[in-house]
């Protein structure tokens, strides 16, 4: 479970949106961005290995839905 996760839009124009976030997993901070297309780049931390990352891809992708899009 991503706890405090925190979001802070970057650009938005028709071109490009772009937002950064913030969230605890497993006690360890994660910080990275998202964009309009569902593409996420890790600025801070990536993911451990490749189960962590799909688990994590598609939380912060729920998560974006849910405070962007509604």
């Amino acid at each position: 479970m991503l706890e405090h996760f925190q979001l802070k839009e970057l650009k938005n124009n028709l071109v490009n949106q772009e937002w950064e976030f913030t969230f605890y997993y497993k006690k360890r901070r994660f910080r990275g961005r998202y964009y309009k297309n569902g593409e996420i780049r890790w600025i801070y931390r990536e993911p451990a290995d490749n189960e962590e990352a799909e688990f994590l891809h598609s939380a912060v992708h729920d998560l974006m839905l849910y405070h962007v899009y509604e």
